[in-house]
């Protein structure tokens, strides 16, 4: 199963703007992601939506944070990137008439809310000054560095 990356990319990505002095263009961005210049651009997009990043456009344009890290939280990134699913696994619905499958899943859903909501007060409780404290200056697999 594939895992869903937007938030821990775009986590990535605003903490280097936070530490990058003047505009980051899509394609640097891109580029740092390995990823398509357009998705960046919308995934971006809506994290300008939110007011948490600028765009500048034209010669010399590119993203810049609209709020200082301290002000940001994993919260407000995941509810910006879309509100990604956090849970893997999840109730079955092969035999909807059963009523032990329909117990197993009122539990589960039950259970998943529970943990979400513990997960999301979580999330609101870190910013990402708080993750940027946590590590030392470093470089990209490919020697450019990461601040």
């Amino acid at each position: 199963m594939r895992h869903d990356s937007r938030l821990s990319r775009m986590l990535h990505v605003m903490i280097h703007m936070g530490h990058h002095d003047g505009v980051m263009t899509s394609d640097m961005i891109a580029g740092m992601l390995d990823a398509n210049p357009v998705v960046i651009r919308r995934t971006m997009a809506g994290l300008r939506e939110q007011g948490y990043v600028r765009s500048e456009k034209g010669h010399g344009g590119g993203w810049t944070l609209a709020k200082p890290l301290e002000e940001l939280t994993l919260l407000d990134i995941y509810h910006a990137v879309g509100e990604p699913s956090v849970f893997a696994v999840g109730p079955a619905y092969d035999m909807p008439g059963c009523l032990i499958e329909q117990a197993v899943n009122a539990t589960l859903k039950d259970v998943f809310a529970e943990a979400e909501q513990l997960l999301l007060s979580r999330f609101a409780s870190v910013t990402l000054a708080d993750i940027a404290r946590d590590f030392p200056t470093v470089s990209h697999p490919d020697g450019r560095r990461c601040d």
